[in-house]
């Protein structure tokens, strides 16, 4: 029976992990995503996880013994943060390419420069187009959800993409949280052993990831991204089971009070749960507002989010990431490019909040709903604008 226990986020994420019966796990340390890898490698030292642990040199190395280990048919994990994803971003194409199923924790850092520790979602939209499908967790459950859903998606033979589940740095990765970890018989009940249609073998020879000359390369791209925008059926398919069996329901988006908002706050990741708060307080002063927690990024979700946000007034982004040099915030940016050619859409407000780990309270989010709702009946307003900047 599954058992409800206060633990660190990391180490739930690594729970998940074991539970998924991993093969290899390749990693380097990297603050704040260590204590995943950590928790992990003294289950396999300490005879608990039957998997081979390979401590990397580099998180470039790390993600180039995931494609090994995964093209030769081992279930593969790793994990990584910040600077270490920008280090290992050219195997992430390598992965994908290749149609690797490898899962990973991206516990999300901001990129320097300035150096910075702390937390904010640049590192992944920094790849966002690298091929991988990518899910966002609010909170230490989802984590360990999505964590094992992500081994089932990934090696689904009608997908077989690598996939991301990313979780904030220190906000959730070192927060301490109940969470509901399933048993071995309940994991194995949904996931089964990984049994690859295709894998490197010396006593069946294949190739994998061959030269592509230009007459070529852009046919076998056009397919990569079809398939990997079907692999959403997939997704809705596998959180539709994950439901029946566990109870707890997954989407593309989270809504809390959305049905009939005038305002949606339209957003990612842990600063969520503070958002709720800001929702509330705005209801009790009479403004209909609503919040849309974003858990699917890619295979982006165009259609359901034009469904689920078309009805409102505004849509108030709030990015925890700027294209510098461009306009705003990616998500903001998408949104955009969603609604383009629908009739009668929302206007979309963009703030870009929250870098390197600066908190924003209840009020930050009042007020930016606030200024959005104003903003959307002015007729000229900012592309974007970063909030709580000091003069």
């Amino acid at each position: 029976m599954s058992r409800r226990e206060g633990l660190e986020i990391s180490a739930a994420c690594a729970e998940a992990v074991a539970l998924a019966d991993v093969d290899v796990i390749a990693a380097y340390p990297i603050t704040p995503q260590t204590h995943i890898v950590e928790h992990l490698a003294r289950k396999v030292a300490d005879g608990l996880l039957d998997a081979e642990y390979i401590l990397a040199e580099s998180e470039h190395s790390a993600m180039s013994c995931c494609i090994g280990s995964s093209a030769a048919g081992a279930r593969t994990f790793t994990a990584t943060a910040g600077p270490g994803l920008a280090l290992m971003s050219e195997m992430l194409f390598v992965a994908s390419g290749l149609r690797l199923p490898v899962v990973m924790a991206l516990v999300n850092r901001t990129l320097s420069s300035p150096l910075s520790i702390w937390g904010d979602q640049s590192d992944v939209m920094s790849v966002r187009d690298c091929g991988w499908i990518v899910f966002f967790a609010e909170n230490g459950q989802e984590v360990f959800d999505m964590t094992i859903q992500a081994f089932r998606i990934a090696e689904d033979e009608r997908v077989l993409f690598p996939a991301m589940v990313c979780l904030d740095g220190f906000h959730l990765s070192h927060l301490v949280e109940p969470v509901e970890i399933l048993d071995r018989e309940e994991v194995d009940s949904f996931l089964p052993p990984y049994n690859p249609k295709y894998r490197l073998d010396p006593h069946n020879p294949t190739t994998m990831g061959a030269f592509a000359p230009p007459e070529f390369f852009s046919e076998i791209k056009k397919r990569q991204d079809e398939e990997l925008r079907s692999s959403y059926h997939v997704i809705l398919e596998v959180w539709g089971e994950w439901e029946k069996r566990f109870g707890r329901s997954y989407a593309p988006l989270s809504q809390y009070r959305s049905e009939d908002a005038e305002v949606i706050l339209l957003m990612a990741g842990a600063f969520a749960g503070t958002a709720r708060l800001a929702i509330d307080r705005l209801r009790e002063k009479g403004l209909r507002v609503g919040l849309a927690s974003l858990k699917l990024w890619r295979p982006f979700p165009r259609e359901y989010l034009v469904d689920a946000l078309g009805r409102a007034e505004v849509v108030c982004v709030v990015d925890r990431a700027l294209s510098v040099g461009g306009a705003g915030g990616p998500i903001a940016n998408e949104l955009r490019a969603a609604f383009h050619d629908v009739a009668d859409c929302p206007r979309v407000v963009s703030f870009v909040a929250g870098l390197s780990g600066r908190d924003i309270m209840v009020e930050g989010f009042m007020e930016m709903m606030e200024k959005a709702l104003s903003y959307a009946r002015d007729e000229e307003m900012p592309y974007y604008e970063m909030y709580g900047v000091r003069e």
